[in-house]
């Protein structure tokens, strides 16, 4: 155990018996747990068929005349040629249509990606949304510590507290950087983590192709020995933006793609800096990078899962800083989104994203400004849906308690307005007298429970009861919370046999491969 897995701070409040009856009705409240979310209510549109239709061709028009750059990956480029691109050294250009008729004619419109545990298979596509964890942050920051540099001790940490929530679906990949590991080992560590310590979906390694290779490796045996064509991982390729590809992406992709393993292919995008200012560029650009991403996975194998991302942020103009939460972002959201279901494959985009160092009232509505486009726009696949601050540089514990219960509250809204008879209530309405209170009606007795969400989180208490439990803000509630969850954690079963055949696989790369911390 970790010095992160310490006892329950009490936050210096006096502990009575009401706030121990609370706490014990909170923990005997039952969740009812989902694999993935599905949305009831159709997504939010903002544009046009012909706005749409005039992005896309658009889209055509650049990756026509003036390309993709194709960077220290030679083996591509006679893929794309034969697939029908024009390739000119290391500039591929595409003619119109090209890269839109290979994606659409191959790559499916949705995918299960299997958990070790069959109860945790997630379905990505569709009406389906499925909610993983923060990704790729070098520090960690909580309440009693600050700022650090993360460790694999954190990345073990945040992938339990993953499993542990009923509001991720997903493990994600790399929740942090275990910088403590030299960066040509630590994929290995960070795979094993994720399996053995979740039974939930997760992410391959994707900084080399030897990497995703490994991680291909390791998932076949952490199944059993044999993936069976099966998709085990859904793991983040990213443009080099401005069009660009360049082959430590574009290898582990065709690793991922040959072993019939889901690719994320996302553009990312700081707008005004790694593409145009105005949203309709970014989505145009987003798109045209994205089609040339895609079709690579479907020349590498036609029928290969892939899903459209989108991370585009727009950033102050005065100061170059990346800004998160505001209104543009969310336009371009809801128009890639648009764009993915006119293609016909999943779509990423979204999360709790901020650029507030701390789980402050910033974090909290910026986190809410890219959260809500994010369920309303219809995304299938949301990275960063917990943990995000300071712009993707850290990962928050606290913060990402904080995420996770504004993730229950999502699997309530996209239920919709319930209209069955018990939804309407009429009964309820005929029998209840006018003027009186219907907190003894039958209909409320049986529907109390799960009539409204719980919050872990928030505090709905009288000032005077707040004030006698010790004063708490939401992040000092949230410090109590993961400290609790990580002493309770439980680690899901795995078979003796195959977790000594992980390990055995992790020493042999680790003594093959140099220590490189850089």
């Amino acid at each position: 155990m970790t010095d992160q897995t310490a006892p329950e701070h009490s936050g210096g409040g006096r502990r009575s018996g009401g706030r121990a009856g609370r706490a014990a009705l909170r923990a005997a409240h039952v969740i009812e747990r989902v694999p993935y979310l599905t949305r009831t209510m159709p997504p939010f549109e903002i544009l046009s068929e012909e706005a749409l239709s005039t992005i896309e061709y658009t889209a055509d028009t650049v990756l026509e005349e003036v390309g993709i750059e194709v960077r220290d990956y030679p083996e591509a480029l006679p893929m794309f040629a034969q697939a029908g691109a024009i390739v000119d050294g290391t500039r591929v250009r595409f003619p119109r249509g090209m890269c839109r008729e290979i994606v659409s004619t191959n790559a499916p419109s949705s995918y299960t990606q299997h958990g070790r545990n069959p109860l945790h298979n997630v379905v990505i596509g569709g009406n389906n949304t499925v909610f993983a964890p923060n990704y790729g942050s070098p520090f960690v920051h909580d309440l009693d510590k600050g700022r650090r540099y993360a460790t694999l001790a954190d990345f073990q940490n945040f992938v339990k507290l993953a499993y542990s929530s009923p509001w991720l679906h997903h493990s994600g990949g790399t929740v942090c950087e275990p910088v403590d590991v030299p960066v040509s080992k630590r994929h290995l560590d960070m795979v094993y983590s994720h399996l053995k310590y979740s039974d939930k979906p997760f992410m391959g390694s994707v900084t080399a192709g030897s990497r995703a290779q490994d991680s291909v490796d390791l998932a076949r045996i952490g199944f059993g020995g044999d993936l069976q064509d099966r998709t085990v991982m859904t793991s983040l390729i990213n443009a080099s933006s401005p069009l660009v590809w360049d082959g430590t992406m574009l290898a582990a992709a065709q690793v991922y793609a040959e072993n019939n393993q889901a690719c994320i292919i996302t553009p990312f995008i700081l707008a005004g800096a790694m593409a145009p200012s105005t949203s309709a560029g970014v989505a145009v650009q987003t798109l045209a990078e994205a089609l040339a991403g895609m079709a690579f996975t479907q020349i590498v194998r036609p029928g290969a899962p892939v899903v459209f991302g989108s991370f585009a942020s727009s950033m102050s103009m005065q100061t170059g800083a990346p800004t998160f939460g505001t209104p543009e972002p969310a336009l371009v959201l809801y128009t890639v989104a648009a764009l993915a279901r006119r293609l016909g494959v999943p779509f990423r985009s979204g999360g709790s994203l901020t650029a507030s160092k701390l789980p402050d009232a910033q974090a909290a509505y910026e986190s809410a400004n890219t959260l809500q486009p994010t369920v309303l726009g219809g995304v299938n696949f949301v990275l960063h849906a917990a943990g995000w601050l300071e712009g993707g540089l850290a990962i928050g514990y606290e913060k990402f308690i904080l995420d996770c219960d504004q993730l229950g509250m999502m699997h309530t809204f996209v239920r919709g307005l319930d209209t069955s008879d018990n939804g309407l209530a009429l009964d309820a309405l005929r029998e209840n007298t006018p003027g009186n209170h219907f907190l003894g009606t039958a209909h409320t007795l049986a529907n109390f429970e799960t009539a409204f969400y719980r919050s872990d989180t928030a505090d709905n208490s009288s000032f005077e009861q707040w004030t006698e439990e010790g004063g708490l803000d939401a992040a000092q509630r949230a410090n109590a919370i993961w400290k609790r969850r990580l002493a309770e954690y439980e680690a899901p079963a795995l078979d003796s046999a195959i977790d000594e055949a992980l390990l055995e696989y992790v020493a042999r790369r680790k003594n093959e491969l140099p220590d490189e911390f850089a």
